[in-house]
């Protein structure tokens, strides 16, 4: 995206004339940068590196830390498996109204499918933190795995 952006900029900057050739590269980073993040939301749920607030973490005894864990992931997983739903029906819609991005030509309802897939990649994590089978909060992800290397 990063790229494609300096190239959009260098050949306005450069040669003008030629900015409408490109006028594709807009829209193909705004479809980049919605799908990167939401293919992030699931695995930075499951590392642990989502916005959470401690505030009472650290002052709660370790029983009440599980049911607050708990009731955590329940609300999580309900949200995030209707919202998936709600998504994809609306992507399903867009599909059926067969409309094209008209710079790229790609069909609109690829970019609805984004929010689907990310919060159902979430509901999936909170269920997993549920079932005690993946929970950086209880086990932290080791820091090579978030380099690329091993578990």
């Amino acid at each position: 995206m990063t790229g494609l952006y300096a190239f959009n900029v260098l050949v306005r900057s450069l040669a003008p004339s030629y900015a409408s050739e490109i006028a594709w590269i807009d829209e193909a980073a705004r479809y980049a940068m919605i799908w990167v993040v939401f293919l992030a939301t699931g695995i930075s749920l499951e590392v642990g590196r989502h916005v959470s607030v401690d505030l009472l973490r650290g002052r709660l005894a370790r029983a009440q830390e599980r049911v607050l864990f708990a009731l955590i992931d329940v609300v999580g997983l309900a949200f995030c498996a209707a919202a998936s739903v709600v998504a994809l029906r609306l992507a399903w819609f867009v599909r059926e109204s067969g409309q094209l991005n008209p710079t790229l030509g790609v069909p609109t309802y690829v970019l609805y499918l984004a929010p689907a897939y990310g919060l159902a990649s979430m509901a999936l994590r909170f269920l997993l933190r549920l079932l005690g089978l993946r929970d950086a909060r209880r086990r932290p992800v080791a820091p090579a795995w978030l380099e690329g290397g091993g578990t």
